[in-house]
């Protein structure tokens, strides 16, 4: 199935490199998003100014007590209730590359539930960055055969796994946990 993908993905992130993979939402640039100098790469790559962060991929809930200050108490519940991908923004990134963090000091981060994602970064042991692979400004691609030959060349390891799927994905909804932990939609 995927696992030849996986398998040759892994030295690629542990060494610092890009990958070009399909995410639980639309193709995507990914990289260890503890390293500094591969977040560097991704930011080069799509040409985007590095005041934007990133978004990062975990695999299971209880992985952002190691990403984020003070999650709310209920956080796991919000998530179990989401029934499409849905990032979210939370204050008091902790242990990430510094350029994968928002200048305020926030992160989004998502909860991977396709099994592809979710096997990628469980072997990684680390959280993978996943943003839109194509160049800052330009559409992003809805399934692979959108991915520009710059971003297709430009990274280290393309992953081969659902290339030929015609069907079109859309991007994440986006929310925002507040300091005051309120909601705020930002992305719909």
């Amino acid at each position: 199935m995927f696992e030849d993908d996986i398998s040759a993905a892994m030295p690629v992130l542990r060494n610092g490199g890009l990958i070009l993979y399909p995410t639980d939402t639309i193709w995507g640039i990914g990289c260890d998003a503890t390293n500094e100098t591969a977040v560097q790469k991704v930011y080069e790559l799509k040409k985007r100014s590095e005041s934007k962060s990133l978004v990062i991929l975990l695999a299971d809930v209880k992985d952002l007590l190691h990403h984020i200050a003070n999650p709310r108490p209920d956080i796991a519940d919000i998530i179990a209730g989401f029934t499409r991908p849905t990032t979210v923004i939370y204050e008091g990134a902790l242990g990430l590359a510094p350029n994968v963090i928002n200048e305020d000091g926030s992160i989004a981060i998502r909860i991977v539930k396709d099994p592809f994602c979710r096997h990628l970064v469980k072997r990684l042991r680390k959280p993978l960055v996943s943003t839109s692979a194509n160049i800052s400004g330009q559409p992003s691609p809805s399934r692979f055969s959108e991915v520009s030959a710059a971003i297709r060349n430009g990274v280290d390891y393309t992953v081969k796994y659902r290339q030929e799927e015609a069907a079109n994905h859309l991007a994440s909804r986006i929310i925002r946990i507040n300091k005051d932990g309120s909601i705020a939609i930002i992305r719909d």
